[in-house]
């Protein structure tokens, strides 16, 4: 059976690449289509497999700006030739769930998220405060309106959808109409586990820095309680971050897995201050037995118990996640009992599943879509 991954860009591993590294080693001898690749930013073991690219790789200043060319995804997405391969699976955020199967071939799409520059967080990234009031207006509204809806009507090139949460699942029936069969996605609880060490009084968040992760929230709640906050990650927003940022904000930048797993271990708690779709992060730091402060909302709902393994604010201010900061820094938690929680998200049970998915949507009928 010939097989094509296709993922929408390959610029670091993240949640989205970890389920992409899966499933290359479900099949090892895949291709890979992807928009953009950036060589080096993701595993070996992805790195290894054949990787096509769309004209968006030669595109001027795409390394750095290819999100800027978002209205040429669908054309890009499109023009993939996948007429030689019998199953095609899609690890979709934006458009990768858009391409052209072959008749004879059977798609499944895991969905991370239905396109969220469409549908529901325009005004983060396209916005008057973010892209000016003209160019959001005349410019980006109407071309992610059409985006929104080339969105919807290509769900139907889709045999069946896997969403990585259950707050994904409801997305996916609101914006396609469509029921998705949920798999949580994969986290090396073997890899990030606890040690015997004290931690810090210094709280972390390890992030893209990007609009959607309100990371501007977790430096004022953190610098409101006079609590340190360390940074990891990089992205488009950095300089802006950095520019803002007090004098008890780090920003550390890319880090090793093993510093990563280090730098959770040594956290009093990890912040989550944005609405996540499923959330790696929090799920790492817990098997790592440290808590997390979310907000009480999507991905976290499914991942964090409220005083038991971490500690979810309601709102998405600076005073709810302060307290909250507050409550995190006076409670008591049971290491090992946060430990155990995230075993429910291990590579091993992510894989059992993905592959009774897969087989059950080789065997069905043709034509069937779920």
């Amino acid at each position: 059976m010939a097989v094509a991954l296709v993922h929408d860009w390959l610029t670091g591993m993240r949640g989205g690449e970890r389920v992409l590294e899966a499933l290359c080693g479900l099949y090892p001898d895949a291709d890979i289509f992807t928009l953009y690749h950036r060589r080096g930013s993701v595993s070996a073991s992805i790195e290894r497999h054949r990787i096509r690219t769309s004209f968006v790789q030669w595109l001027p200043l795409a390394g750095t700006y290819y999100r800027q060319y978002l209205p040429l995804f669908p054309m890009a997405i499109e023009r993939f030739d996948l007429d030689p391969y019998d199953l095609v699976i899609s690890s979709s955020h934006c458009a990768a769930k858009a391409v052209v199967p072959s008749g004879r071939a059977r798609h499944l799409c895991y969905c991370h998220s239905p396109m969220r520059y469409a549908w529901d967080q325009f005004d983060v990234y396209f916005g008057p405060a973010r892209a000016g009031h003209l160019a959001s207006r005349w410019v980006y509204k109407p071309a992610l309106a059409r985006l929104a809806r080339w969105d919807a009507s290509t769900a139907t090139r889709v045999h069946r959808f896997v969403a990585n949460s259950a707050h994904v699942a409801g997305r996916i029936h609101r914006y396609y109409n469509r029921v998705a069969t949920i798999v949580h996605p994969p986290v090396d609880t073997i890899f990030f586990h606890p040690a015997d060490v004290a931690p810090d009084s210094h709280f972390l968040m390890v992030s893209a820095l990007v609009p959607y992760k309100r990371i501007e929230l977790a430096m004022a709640a953190c610098d409101r309680v006079g609590a340190a906050l360390r940074i990891v990650g990089d992205g488009p927003d950095r300089a802006r971050l950095e520019a803002q940022a007090g004098r008890n904000v780090e920003f550390l930048g890319r880090l090793s897995d093993e510093a990563v797993r280090d730098e959770y271990r040594r956290a009093l708690a990890v912040v989550l201050p944005g609405e996540e779709d499923f959330g790696i992060v929090p799920v790492e730091a817990q098997a790592c037995g440290r808590p997390v402060v979310a907000l009480g909302r999507g991905g976290a709902l499914e991942t964090v118990i409220d005083n038991e393994t971490g500690v979810l604010f309601a709102e998405p201010d600076v005073t709810s996640l302060a307290a909250a900061l507050g409550r995190v820094a006076r409670q008591r938690f049971d290491s090992a009992r946060i430990s155990r929680q995230a075993q429910r998200f291990s590579r091993d049970r992510h894989v059992r599943q993905m592959r009774e998915v897969i087989g059950e949507t080789i065997a069905a009928p043709a034509g069937t879509r779920w």
